[in-house]
């Protein structure tokens, strides 16, 4: 029981909290230790319970899910849960918030319970063998990425601005490509053999998929992206109206820029 990873479930919609009670339930390795149907719940479950990860809502009564983060980073006596947002199409500016305010992974709805059960499992891998710490400000989506706060919140506002939508797994992907290559720079000479299969890890799939989920967000962004913020970033570079770059040549400038940007705070 002790070696269970311990959930709190926070969202409005009873029917969903009821469906992932059960989802949990039915896991040998996860438990349930409360369900919030508003934030002000949540944050005296989270509290009272200390849960290693919470399913949060993003839009809850009382108090909302950027509310409930905001407590959480408040908080400096105890260990920070990781926390799974679920997310809606047309949240995407609550949602840049949400990743500023330390959101580990998002879901958007409706979503497959086997892959969030992945998903949990894959952010609590390393609880068993680790000593809890508390939560600071420069807490990496990708453990193997050093990224302070300034870091992370540039890395999410280029690509908010370049204009890659926050619920495509491509999103995941690019961001902890980059914070890996800003931190190691050689990874660019191996993406293959090393940067997509530590991605692909770090998430539960195959290399293949972290290639293609990374070619689909960028063209995303290329078909409906803000054509200006793609000029100023790309321009000098390529014709961003000719051709899009490739996945090495995308994560490659804006590590590159970010490594500057460091370099200049």
């Amino acid at each position: 029981m002790s070696n269970k990873i311990k959930i709190v479930v926070a969202d409005d919609n009873r029917n969903l909290c009821q469906m992932l009670q059960n989802y949990i339930q039915a896991q040998e390795d996860l438990i349930i230790v409360g369900v919030a149907n508003n934030g002000l719940e949540a944050w005296e479950l989270i509290q009272t319970q200390e849960p290693d990860l919470i399913i949060l809502d993003l839009v809850m009564p009382n108090l909302d899910g950027l509310g409930v983060l905001e407590r959480i980073n408040a908080r400096t006596t105890m260990a920070r849960p990781k926390v799974i947002m679920l997310t809606a199409f047309g949240q995407e500016s609550l949602t840049h918030q949400a990743m500023v305010l330390g959101v580990d992974y998002f879901i958007l709805k409706p979503f497959d319970l086997d892959v969030l059960g992945k998903r949990i499992r894959s952010l609590t891998q390393d609880m068993a063998s680790s000593t809890p710490t508390q939560f600071s400000s420069s807490s990496p989506v990708v453990a193997t990425a050093g990224c302070g706060l300034n870091l992370c919140v540039e890395v999410t506002t280029m690509m908010h601005q370049i204009g890659i939508p926050a619920h495509v797994k491509g999103y995941q992907y690019i961001r902890d490509a980059i914070l890996m290559v800003v931190e190691d720079v050689s990874l660019l000479g191996a993406v293959t053999k090393e940067l997509y299969p530590g991605i692909a890890k770090k998430f539960d799939t195959a290399p293949s998929r972290v290639e293609r989920g990374i070619r689909h967000a960028i063209e995303l962004a290329w078909e409906r992206g803000h054509t200006d913020t793609l000029k100023r970033i790309f321009g000098y570079s390529m014709n961003i109206e000719r051709q899009k770059p490739t996945n090495s040549e995308f994560i490659a400038l804006l590590a590159d820029k970010l490594r500057v940007m460091s370099k200049v705070s």
